[in-house]
């Protein structure tokens, strides 16, 4: 047999077996020693797989539930997984299609089957882009909040025509969302002259100081950091706009977003009743990896994905309470991620909560005395 010499433990002869070795350690086992021999002196670790998942701003829910993803679901699955601030869901298709270690990202509905429509009308780069991109999971529905100064006469979306809105940064669903819908219910398009793409940070210190933004739009799963950090004299400056889903302007918005209560515990230093806004669905999107090692690493995502959900729900962001781990019907030209899906739904199906013991029924006298109750 081979010998080998360790540092700090060697017989009289100067040389030990691993058996030799493996008895003089208390404890440790012979198939042990040759795992921990291998691990630290031949460079055969397996260290964590390296990902990263495209979100939005840092004060935004996106890169909050990716932090989440990153804090309870990532370790379990052997993967490091770094959050990256980004523009938005548009932006993030492209990172998640282009960038190299960009393995996940959240992306909202609406950008997706943008891309999904250019695509079916034969835009090549569309179609370059979104072909390969797969779903993981529907995460809930982003609430879009419409923010104006305390003392504007605006107090709906629908009276908004007018004004200078910034939708956010290009490549940002707030973007896209901010002037899709304004095409919808106007049937025009922003006017360019008040029209702004500024960070929410520079838009809403351009609301409330030089005044040259009237509207400033945050897409965000409530309660959005940004808006809840707010300190409660900033009810002071700014207010929010409803969304009235009755109008007829409303009609075609909701034939693609949704109609949704904004509570006023989300925001309590802003609010005192829960009212209505519009909001849109946000996904977990994968690239179509079929490299092995890629494929293995999901779908032990997926599985700690599963098995973590309830922690992810009771100490994640608030969101996480409107996610659900069943797989619905996707709109045509949407895929899921065949590996994942497979691991969450059998997944699912282990975990799923038993129904509740129904109670014995209550038999009434005239049941007992007849010895009809069973």
């Amino acid at each position: 047999m081979k010998r080998f010499k360790i540092a700090g433990i060697s017989p009289a002869a100067g040389y030990a077996t691993g058996n030799d070795v493996a008895r003089r350690i208390p404890g440790v086992g012979w198939r042990a020693l040759v795992s921990a021999t291998l691990f630290v002196c031949c460079g055969l670790a397996f260290a964590r797989a390296e990902y990263k998942i495209a979100t939005a701003n840092q004060k935004g829910t996106y890169f909050a539930i990716g932090a989440d993803l990153a804090r309870f679901v990532a370790p379990q699955a052997d993967i490091s997984l770094k959050v990256l601030p980004t523009a938005g869901s548009a932006a993030n298709i492209k990172h998640l299609r282009y960038d190299g270690g960009v393995n996940l990202a959240i992306v909202q509905a609406d950008v997706y089957q943008a891309f999904v429509d250019r695509a079916a009308a034969r835009d090549n780069d569309a179609s370059t882009i979104i072909k390969p991109l797969r779903v993981i999971l529907p995460l809930y529905n982003t609430e879009i909040h419409y923010i104006v100064r305390a003392d504007s006469p605006y107090n709906y979306i629908h009276e908004i025509k007018d004004a200078r809105i910034n939708g956010g940064e290009l490549g940002s669903g707030a973007a896209l969302i901010t002037h899709t819908l304004y095409r919808m219910m106007f049937d025009v398009p922003i006017p360019e002259a008040k029209d702004s793409y500024l960070s929410n940070e520079e838009a809403l210190l351009k609301l409330i100081g030089d005044k040259s933004v009237d509207v400033v739009v945050v897409a965000g799963g409530q309660p959005a950091p940004l808006i809840a950090n707010m300190k409660p004299e900033a009810q002071n400056y700014i207010k929010l706009l409803k969304f009235d889903p009755s109008l007829q302007s409303a009609k075609l918005p909701l034939t693609v977003y949704t109609a949704a209560t904004i509570k006023a515990a989300s925001y309590p230093q802003l609010l005192q009743h829960d009212f209505t806004t519009i909001a849109v669905g946000a996904y977990l999107v994968t690239y179509d990896l079929n490299l092995k090692g890629a494929t293995g690493d999901l779908t032990k995502f997926a599985r700690s994905l599963c098995q973590n959900f309830r922690v992810l729900q009771e100490k994640g962001h608030p969101k996480w309470r409107e996610v659900s781990l069943n797989l619905p019907e996707l709109p045509p030209g949407w895929t899921y991620y065949g590996p994942t899906t497979s691991e969450i739904r059998a997944c699912a199906n282990r975990y799923r909560p038993r129904a509740p013991v129904k109670s014995p029924k209550q038999c009434s006298a005239e049941e007992r005395i007849l010895k009809f109750c069973r």
